[in-house]
């Protein structure tokens, strides 16, 4: 299963076996696929400026420093419910923290692991060392959308979205070589999350699956 490719299939030749391959999650976990759209798809990853994430429920979060040269939006990403809602504010502070590692070229930040525990955890640290070991960074914008959300009969939270990387692109810190999506790959990605609740109150990101071109525009 493939975890978390942004049109690093294109910038680096060299490791892309590696990033969609050695990033899958492991740990999955049948009940994610449970009573939401697209789960029968086969196994396979705001406006973001640098910020501080709010503290919810009384609980300190970390910044995340996302430079305003990669934003993040995330459109329709509310819920009526305040216990789902937490699901998705956590589950989007995870992928932001992803990303801003990649980009800080730092992946023990403390922010991926305040926000990913387990195989997710272990994943985005190979995620972002892919990154680091070929000097590349992000730019560009991404566009997160169609997210489903529930809690299952573990009280697990379920989360899937959609990840529009039309716009988005790597760019290597020695050369500026700037590079995006290939044409004949689709910049469109379902992602399959599981988190689970801390005694703290955070909604960790436990596990992680993608499947490239599961969503449409």
């Amino acid at each position: 299963m493939n975890r978390r490719v942004l049109p690093v299939a294109a910038a680096l030749t060299a490791s892309a076996a590696l990033l969609l391959t050695a990033c899958g999650s492991g740990g999955d976990d049948d009940s994610s696929s449970d009573k939401i759209k697209g789960a029968d798809v086969g196994d396979t990853e705001a406006s973001a400026s640098p910020s501080s994430s709010a503290s919810s429920g009384g609980v300190k979060r970390p910044e995340i420093p996302l430079p305003s040269t990669f934003t993040m939006t995330f459109e329709g990403w509310t819920n009526s419910d305040p216990k789902l809602q937490a699901v998705l504010d956590d589950g989007k502070e995870a992928l932001r923290a992803d990303h801003a590692a990649v980009i800080e070229a730092d992946p023990d930040a403390d922010y991926v692991a305040f926000y990913n525990e387990g195989a997710a955890l272990e994943s985005a640290h190979t995620w972002i060392k892919g990154f680091v070991k070929t000097d590349d960074s992000l730019t560009g914008k991404v566009r997160v959308f169609d997210s489903q959300v529930r809690l299952n009969s573990q009280g697990l939270g379920v989360l899937f979205y959609c990840v529009d990387e039309n716009k988005a692109y790597t760019k290597n810190r020695k050369t500026n070589k700037v590079v995006g999506t290939p044409d004949n790959v689709s910049p469109f990605l379902q992602y399959r999350t599981t988190l689970e609740k801390t005694s703290q109150g955070v909604w960790k990101t436990r596990s992680v699956q993608t499947e490239r071109g599961a969503c449409g525009q």
